[in-house]
Formats: structure tokens, C-alpha cells, sequence
């Protein structure tokens, strides 16, 4: 009777652990993210995976990846994706109402206008054939260095194309210059040499900032508790990511499957932040800054009629509450 008793003991406790293990994992977040296919787009997503931080912050995440941040918004309005990352580039969205932020990934300084050789300053590009992917990062900064040279749209030809259609039409003098960001500008500096750089993002810093960031949909933004536990795992990875910047390289090359080489050159082209710093920044206004900013600059483009308060679609006190 009482081998049976035991028997019977450790049967309800290994029923005991079951329930508890499948109680833990019934708990986990579900959540679907997009990132897209460059280092600071899915960076954070990496490290997040190879550090196991998804699982240690109660999330259960489907990642999926994207060419660009508007389709990724479209994603989010369908409901087929809860959260996305997206460059400066896209930051009208939210501003024009149609995600919430949740976190700054990096201030971007990747950005260039560059040239065929023997172009040799903005001035230069009047009449000129550019290739522009419309409504990125890239289209920005060609935007502020034609009226910081003081041209006007209509004293270019400005072509709309791609990011990868800018390379070849680049690298086959099919254009004379494009708005593009590294690591593809260094693809076309292998392919043309003599490539002249005319601006970059560093040429209008502290006063137009270009940050990227992680968005929630308008939908999934009440469930409060999910977005800080997102918020807790993409913290955490950013810290990693600032203490350890060739680990970070090495492990999104891995997830991407691809050199690392690249992505290398494009980690050290932006100003990387980590999660105090992020806080601090938050408190002190000056991330409202940044997405007002770049906010006045889609409606000065005529992108977007009238922005909104960032206050009203930065969700900080979710950020400055996550863990």
C-alpha cells in the first residue's frame, strides 16, 4: 500500500508540473512583428531571438519579414501583424494616425546623396536624372539637400524607383544620382568607383533627426500589458546591442543569413542608444522632438496634411513602465 501511495505521489506531482509547464506556456504573449531584411531592422529582433528574450519576457513572437515600413503598416491594419519596425522614411504613418509608437530603435545616419563622378556638389544636380525610392529615408535627405542648395523639384528629374532598381540604374548610368542609404551605397561604390557622396544625415543633425522605430497597431495598442512586455524585450536587446557591437553584427548576419561585412559598415552608421539613454531622452522631451520634427518635414513635403502631437501617438509611458 504504501509503494502504491508513492507511486501514486509522484504521478500527481509529474501531473502537477505538466499543468504548471502548460499554464507557463498558455501564458506566453502571442504576438506577430515584422522586421526588415538590413542591420537596424532587424537587429533587435535577432538578438532578441538568439538570447532567447522573447521566451524570458512571457512572449511567444512569429516574426515575418518586409521590404518596407508601409507595408508592414497595411500589414497592421489588416490585422495580420501586431507590431513592425520602421525607418524615418515611414514615420508619417503613425504621425497621420495609423499605428501607435512603442520604442526608438537608433537615430539614422545612413543616409546619402550620392553621385556620379565629376558631379561634385548639390548645385550640380540641376537637370539631372535622380533615383529616389519614394517615401524613405533616402527621399528625405534629397529633400532637404535640394532646398539646402536651393533647387526646386522641378530643376531635377526626379525618377521613382526601388532600392534595388537605384543600384543597377546607378552602377548602369541609367540615373546621375539617387537619395539611398548604406549598406547600398557601398554596393554601388564597389560597382562605380569615383561615386561622390553630396550629403548625408549628419549634414542637418541635431535639427532634423531620423529616427527608426517599432510600432504596434492601433488595434493591438489597449493591450497594454503585451506592448510593455514587447517593450521589456526590445530594451534588453538594445542594451545588448550597445555593449557589443560586432556579437550583434555576427548574430543578425546569422539570422539573415547573410555576410556580415555589410552589415558592419551599416552598425556603425547610426547613433545607437540604449535603453537609459532612451528613457532619459523620453522624459526630458526630446524623443517628441524627434518624431515632431520629422513630422514637419512630411507636411512640408506635402506627404501628409496635417501631422498629429506626437504625444498622442508615442506611447511613452508604456516604454518608461516595461522592465
Amino acid at each position: 500500500m504504501k509503494f502504491s501511495g508513492r507511486i501514486a505521489t509522484v504521478a500527481s506531482a509529474a501531473l502537477l508540473l505538466a499543468s504548471s509547464a502548460g499554464a507557463s506556456l498558455a501564458e506566453n504573449t502571442k504576438i506577430r512583428m515584422g522586421y526588415i531584411a538590413d542591420y537596424f531592422g532587424t537587429s533587435i529582433a535577432a538578438i532578441a531571438t538568439e538570447q532567447k528574450l522573447w521566451e524570458k519576457h512571457g512572449i511567444d513572437a512569429e516574426l515575418k519579414v518586409f521590404t518596407n515600413g508601409p507595408i508592414q503598416v497595411q500589414a497592421l491594419g489588416a490585422g495580420s501583424l501586431d507590431f513592425a519596425y520602421l525607418g524615418a522614411g515611414a514615420m508619417w504613418l503613425p504621425a497621420s494616425g495609423k499605428a501607435k509608437i512603442i520604442a526608438v530603435n537608433a537615430l539614422g545616419l545612413s543616409d546619402r546623396v550620392i553621385a556620379q563622378k565629376g558631379i561634385n556638389s548639390l548645385a550640380d544636380l540641376k537637370g539631372k536624372r535622380i533615383g529616389i525610392p519614394e517615401g524613405t529615408s533616402g527621399d528625405m535627405l534629397y529633400r532637404l539637400a535640394l532646398e539646402k542648395a536651393g533647387l526646386k523639384r522641378s530643376d531635377v528629374e526626379t525618377i521613382k524607383m526601388d532600392p534595388s532598381t537605384v543600384v543597377s540604374a546607378f552602377a548602369s548610368q541609367q540615373i546621375d544620382a539617387a537619395g539611398i542609404w548604406y549598406p547600398l551605397v557601398g554596393t554601388i561604390k564597389s560597382k562605380v568607383p569615383g561615386t561622390v557622396e553630396l550629403a548625408s544625415n549628419e549634414d542637418f543633425y541635431p535639427e532634423k533627426s531620423f529616427p527608426s522605430a517599432f510600432v504596434v497597431s492601433n488595434e493591438f495598442s489597449g493591450n497594454t500589458e503585451a506592448v510593455k512586455k514587447v517593450n521589456s524585450v526590445i530594451k534588453e536587446a538594445l542594451d545588448f546591442r550597445a555593449k557589443n557591437r560586432e556579437l550583434a553584427v555576427e548574430i543578425t548576419a546569422k539570422f539573415l543569413g547573410v555576410d556580415p561585412e555589410p552589415l558592419m559598415q551599416e552598425s556603425a552608421m547610426a547613433k545607437v542608444l540604449n535603453s537609459d539613454d532612451l528613457e532619459f531622452l523620453t522624459q526630458n522631451g526630446n524623443v517628441y522632438k524627434w518624431f515632431g520634427g520629422l513630422a514637419d518635414l512630411y507636411v512640408a513635403f506635402g506627404k501628409i496634411e496635417k501631422a498629429m502631437d506626437p504625444k498622442d501617438y508615442y506611447l511613452a509611458d508604456l516604454y518608461l513602465e516595461a522592465k
